[in-house]
């Protein structure tokens, strides 16, 4: 795949459909191409259907597969879904055993990782009779492209940003963060008013994230370019250093401290839901799941998540955009027509577009975007992050980035090089020379 730039194509040409969706424009009105029978000549048609996501997901989906199921009785859908921890080695298990499901929601990079070449999952050009592309901006298409075949159609676009307990900041009587001085200023503050309390929390593969955006704040270069990297030792080191500091200032917990909350999570983590960690660097599509813990709490009800600036670490906009999800259909599939109809269904059809509204992010099918700012459907934090997301950020991801060889949780690269930096086992230095090692093998450089 070609992906240098087309990110920041993808995300031009989302902002391109939202401002057509505003003014009535020229994307055609929602429609499902597949007719009202599955025309399985009578023959039940059993596909399954796995996710990942958080609970407002998982309800809005199976409302989806049911309203699906209803329209065409001919075709069942079996549900497999659960959280991100550990998701992506299950569904790798599957795809190498020939046992993935009939429609799988995956992560962009998953085409590199585990598309062998383009023949692990089935070419969806052949399938536009029961999928829509054309509601698709061509470049969203070409980055799910390999060897000339479409393996993915794409969900939506995301990025990073910051959130906030505000309930929690105004009782610390501290200022939400915006710059380096102020994070810092913010995690004194923390301490001082409650030695378990932090005004940020990041686990290991977010602390890999948020170091590229610190970087890419400080000397406007992408992570990785052209198949490679294009930061020295010395700058990784600082961006380590940095990391470190942060600890030590108390703005975010030591992995450690984390390990110690058990939890798999942040959504999940009693310290969240109650406000003892009140700030997160996550992509725009998880804000609503993060909201909702909050809004569930039984201990501490009332509390009020807010969408911060993007911290300015130096002179230049740092934070990288990607393709959130993508649905593919493994070569494996019994019925792929079948499975290609559930994916229009849910991206396409006017009544599962309504029904799964903003939950997998702001949608990248034109004629989503412009039922849904029609009626007005969907989470106004999650339109508004988006938003900031494609007009703050230039860099976009590399297809190497969340390879699993770095990105797996406990043994990938980054857990490993950020567990050891941590624990105080590894100087900046010697992280910073493990993480380049270990991101150039899996470049092949």
């Amino acid at each position: 795949m070609n992906t240098k730039k087309t990110l920041q194509i993808i995300a031009a040409a989302t902002v391109t459909a939202l401002a057509l969706a505003g003014c009535g424009g020229s994307a055609d009105t929602v429609s499902s191409s597949a007719s009202d029978s599955s025309g399985t000549g009578g023959e039940t048609a059993e596909i399954r259907f796995s996710w990942w996501g958080g609970d407002s997901r998982h309800e809005a989906t199976e409302k989806a597969i049911a309203a699906f199921e209803a329209k065409y009785p001919n075709i069942k859908v079996e549900a497999e879904y659960g959280a991100w921890n550990g998701w992506e080695q299950k569904q790798s298990l599957n795809l190498s055993g020939g046992n993935g499901a009939d429609v799988m929601q995956i992560n962009w990079g998953w085409l590199d990782s585990y598309g062998q070449g383009g023949n692990a999952f089935i070419d969806l050009n052949e399938y536009s009779d029961e999928l829509d592309l054309s509601q698709f901006p061509q470049e969203s298409l070409d980055s799910c492209t390999i060897n000339g075949k479409l393996m993915a159609v794409p969900v939506s676009l995301t990025g990073r940003l910051f959130y906030w307990n505000k309930t929690t900041f105004d009782e610390v009587g501290c200022q939400i963060p915006f710059d380096r001085e102020s994070l810092l200023a913010a995690g004194a503050a923390f301490k001082a008013y409650d030695e378990d309390a932090y005004p940020l929390v990041l686990q290991a593969y977010d602390r890999m994230i948020f170091m590229v955006y610190y970087l890419e704040s400080v000397y406007n270069k992408p992570w990785v370019e052209d198949g490679q990297l294009q930061y020295t030792k010395e700058e990784i080191a600082e961006g380590m250093e940095f990391m470190n500091q942060l600890e030590d200032a108390h703005v975010i917990p030591t992995l450690a401290v984390l390990d110690g909350d058990m939890s798999d999570s942040i959504d999940k983590n009693a310290k969240w839901i109650n406000g003892k960690y009140a700030g997160i660097y996550t992509w725009d599509s998880s804000a609503k799941k993060m909201s909702d813990a909050l809004e569930e709490s039984v201990d501490k009800p009332g509390q009020e998540m807010v969408m911060g600036d993007f911290i300015q670490f130096g002179d230049y906009n740092g934070g990288f955009t990607k393709i959130a999800q993508a649905f593919a259909i493994p070569s494996t599939c019994k019925y792929p027509r079948e499975a290609a109809m559930l994916i229009d269904f849910l991206l396409n059809d006017p009544e599962g577009v309504e029904i799964c509204g903003t939950e997998r992010g702001i949608p990248c099918s034109m004629a989503a975007v412009k039922l849904l700012d029609e009626k007005n459907i969907g989470d106004e934090l999650a339109k508004e992050s988006n938003e900031a997301v494609i007009s703050h950020c230039k860099f976009s991801i590399d297809s190497k980035f969340e390879n699993p060889d770095l990105q797996a949780n406990p043994d990938g690269v980054y857990y490993k090089v950020f567990g050891k930096l941590s624990a105080r086992e590894k100087e900046p230095a010697e992280a910073a020379a493990e993480l380049i090692k270990g991101v150039n093998e899996c470049l092949g450089n």
